[in-house]
């Protein structure tokens, strides 16, 4: 297991053109298993999840993102593959919410050493009532 440090950058389009982009730096683990990689990375205020752990596994042109507590089993995850639909749930501290993504593109650059980049482009539809293009962009080193 390697230790890194992980520049997050999302950016947020929502129907009306209209960009919100939010941006953190945080150290993570790097390791490879069976032709995956893995990222692990805390959460924090900046990314709305704070408390929680994020694992990012990238294997070939897919990434299965998954989040838990401390002492929970990691959620079932989000599939991002392009051109696919991931549907699921979103809880929320007022209930579940109805969750629909659909992968524009995953494209990843990471070399022997750990370092590079994943870039991933999706809409994101919740409850069907918002409906926003998500750009994420993943630095390693």
């Amino acid at each position: 297991m390697k230790d890194i440090i992980l520049r997050i950058t999302g950016k947020q389009i929502d129907d009306l053109f209209e960009e919100d982009q939010v941006q953190f730096v945080t150290e993570g683990k790097l390791y490879k298993r069976n032709g995956a990689i893995f990222l692990i990375y805390e959460e924090s205020e900046v990314s709305g999840e704070p408390g929680y752990k994020t694992s990012l596994k990238l294997k070939d042109d897919t990434l299965i993102m998954r989040r838990f507590t401390r002492g929970t089993k990691p959620d079932e995850g989000i599939e991002f593959k392009k051109g696919q639909k991931y549907m699921g749930y979103y809880e929320t501290p007022y209930g579940a919410v109805d969750l629909e993504v659909l992968t524009n593109s995953v494209k990843s650059n990471i070399k022997d050493d750990g370092k590079g980049t994943i870039d991933i482009d999706y809409h994101i539809s919740l409850g069907g009532v918002t409906d926003n293009r998500n750009i994420l962009n993943i630095e390693i080193s």
